[in-house]
């Protein structure tokens, strides 16, 4: 393992999200770094549920050509693709630490880049799981 950070997908979303702007500010700090350095790493699981919750979710949705210009910044950082193996480990560490499946993809591809840490706060901060710990950037 290295230093390299997997960014999950609410990292990507609140940079865009104006309804929490201390959120919004650290989101774009963190991809303001990352898009300048080879340390940060995406999935196309998150690039897609990027387009989704961006275009749908969020308090003014985007439209589907902004989401996509977007996703084109993004890919300016290393992207994975998913295969066979990466939804095995998946199934794997979903039976392991019984998570749902999309955050033990996350996992799994975080693990193929190597990364020492996940950005989320959709698992418990500062909790290790296959030798990789999740940050809560957003938390206090």
């Amino acid at each position: 393992m290295t230093d390299k950070i997997f960014l999950d997908t609410n990292v990507l979303v609140y940079a865009y999200d104006t309804r929490d702007a201390s959120k919004q500010k650290k989101a774009q700090e963190i991809l303001s770094s990352a898009i300048s350095r080879d340390a940060y790493f995406l999935s196309v699981q998150v690039l897609g549920e990027f387009f989704n919750v961006v275009t749908r979710k969020i308090q003014n949705p985007m439209s589907f050509i902004d989401a996509k210009a977007i996703i084109d910044i993004f890919s300016l950082m290393p992207v994975l693709d998913l295969d066979l193996a990466m939804v095995n480990r998946a199934i794997d560490t979903h039976v392991r630490y019984d998570l749902s499946y999309w955050d033990a993809l996350i996992l799994a591809a975080a693990e193929r880049a190597e990364c020492r840490q996940v950005y989320s706060e959709d698992f418990n901060h500062k909790q290790i799981y296959n030798d990789i710990i999740v940050i809560n950037p957003f938390q206090n």
